[in-house]
């Protein structure tokens, strides 16, 4: 079966791939986020300890160096020369201390922080031992360590007093931070290291010097408080950690450790290519199963859609051969069972055609569109817009018809919201039932309250017609409840139900008798509303009159101003 883009079966087929796919990219996605996480985690576990390993490293061998010049400190000899001003004789000695301790620089300090002498010529400088010689002077074991910066070599530094027995003087021992020691560091923590100046040059590393040169760069950007920052150096992703080391006085330089984001991810990018080829195995697969099930289930589904367009034409005979046992099965028999239905409904709205009313509607279907009908206690209500036909005159017919539209649609909602039913409308007048055809019990009280409502709502729509300097309308309203016949009138092709008997002409009358201007009413009502109401209506008496047609007279009543 071939599927077009908009049948079901491709829409089936698109929806278990849509559905296959999502999951293995959300799959693909979790075990990215999961994997880059974890690498993430990890690198900063080794950034930590590394961390911490070099600190490790510069405070033991800070310790031994710090024993070797406590202990050539305690020799007479060396305090002789520290005590008296001999700075030659002082160097000298300097010299043989750096080679048994094996320093890197060993210098020699007055009690007041200035350089007596020196084994490198570049760390002559008092500010370069100004701050460790006021830590040590505010330390309890009298000592202190830190770094320092001299001729573009970074140096760890420890400070020790000279004692004799009082302290008279400091000696510093360093050894120096260059490439050898980041490398071999490196090989303990596998992170790679780089030491800067104050003035963001290199002056030991472990990286290639691309590398080196972008991470210069980004170095100001860097905070220590991080924990890790991602950084691209020479087009590649890696996780960076820095580190101030304080070298004398404001001056600072910089350790940085960095490992490669894609480095750590390689094991994890191998098993997400081997994940994406099963991926692209499962997707056949789906494809492949996606297919013959799409032709499992459209087949009916053509078959459905065949008498669908044979019921559109009218035809509700057609049934299908057999159910399956599944939910198509049952959709077949549903679809069946609709096209009884339909058949039912058409003859319905035949039926509901030739009545508009919502209460008659329900009576057919309940009784069927039968001539004749039952004798019952109705209340009709007539209802007639005083000087329509002067109106008629002076408005275009499209306008006149605008406003007659607007007054029986104000007309209607009263009497259908007191539970009445609009029989028919006659040009500008109304007949409308209560208790016909669902009975009512207080029929006659719903029907003057409506003729109340009418005309305050009468009111309401002058206001609207004055504001649009329009002239204002009036209107009559007749009640009457009497036993008529209630049913079907007309013909077989066509009916109508209504009311007939005395009683209709009787409330067409009493409309009429509204236009007499010594009753000064809009509505007026027979004795017999007024009992079957059974509430105090507001009601004047205005005798009787006589009905053509009718021997006896009427008693009637003016209702409301």
């Amino acid at each position: 079966m071939k599927l077009l883009p908009q049948s079901f079966g491709a829409k089936l087929l698109a929806l278990f791939m849509s559905a296959v796919g999502l999951t293995q990219f959300a799959t693909w996605a979790f075990i990215r986020e999961f994997n880059d996480t974890q690498a993430r985690e990890l690198i900063n576990d080794e950034l930590d300890r590394t961390t911490r390993n070099f600190a490790r490293v510069t405070a033991d061998r800070n310790s031994l160096l710090a024993a070797a010049a406590a202990t050539a400190a305690r020799d007479y000899a060396v305090k002789s020369l520290f005590a008296g001003e001999d700075d030659a004789t002082l160097a000298t000695a300097l010299k043989s201390i750096r080679i048994s301790s094996t320093a890197g620089l060993v210098t020699a300090l007055s009690l007041e922080g200035k350089v007596r002498a020196s084994t490198l010529a570049a760390a002559m400088s008092d500010a370069a031992y100004a701050d460790l010689v006021r830590r040590a002077q505010a330390s309890p074991e009298a000592s202190a360590r830190g770094y320092g910066l001299f001729g573009g070599e970074l140096y760890s530094l420890v400070l020790a007093p000279v004692h004799a027995p009082d302290i008279i003087a400091w000696i510093a021992v360093g050894f120096r931070i260059d490439d050898a020691f980041a490398r071999r560091l490196k090989e303990q923590t596998g992170i790679d290291l780089t030491f800067f100046d104050p003035a963001g040059r290199p002056v030991a590393t472990t990286l290639a010097p691309a590398v080196v040169r972008d991470l210069a760069a980004m170095l100001p950007a860097l905070h220590e408080e991080a924990s890790s920052e991602e950084a691209g150096l020479a087009g590649t992703t890696a996780l960076v950690r820095i580190r101030r080391l304080a070298a004398g006085g404001d001056r600072g330089g910089t350790l940085a450790l960095q490992y490669s984001l894609e480095e750590k991810l390689a094991p994890a990018a191998i098993a997400q290519s081997r994940q994406l080829l099963v991926a692209v195995g499962g997707m056949i697969a789906a494809i492949l199963l996606s297919l013959a099930f799409a032709r499992g289930v459209t087949q009916p589904i053509v078959e459905l859609v065949g008498h669908t367009r044979r019921i559109t034409r009218g035809d509700y005979s057609i049934r299908n051969r057999s159910y399956r046992t599944d939910e198509l099965g049952r959709l077949s028999e549903a679809f069946d069972q609709m096209s009884l239905g339909l058949s039912e409904r058409d003859r319905v709205r035949d039926l509901l055609d030739k009545n508009v009313s919502p209460e008659v509607a329900a009576q057919l279907l309940r009784d069927g569109a039968t001539l004749g009908g039952e004798e019952r206690e109705v209340t009709i209500l007539f209802a007639d817009l005083r000087g329509f036909t002067t109106l008629s005159e002076h408005l275009p017919p499209r306008e006149l018809l605008t406003l007659l539209n607007r007054y029986l649609d104000r007309m209607s909602a009263e009497i259908e919201h007191h539970g009445g039913v609009i029989d028919k409308f006659i040009g500008d007048a109304i007949m409308a039932l209560f208790g016909a055809p669902v009975p009512q019990g207080d029929a006659a009280r719903r029907a003057v309250s409506a003729a109340l409502a009418m005309e305050r709502a009468l009111v309401g729509l002058n206001a609207e017609l004055a504001a649009e300097g329009r002239p204002p309308l009036a209107i009559g309203v007749g009640v009457n409840t009497a036993r008529v016949v209630a049913g079907n009138i007309g013909s077989q092709r066509r009916l109508n139900y209504s009311v007939i008997g005395d009683g209709v002409n009787v409330a067409s009358r009493l409309q009429s008798l509204t236009r007499t201007p010594e009753y000064r009413t809009n509505v007026i009502v027979s004795a017999a509303t007024l009992r079957a109401a059974q509430t105090p209506f507001p009601a004047r008496p205005l005798g009787t009159v006589a009905v053509k047609g009718r021997a006896e007279p009427v008693e009637i009543f003016a209702i409301g101003s």
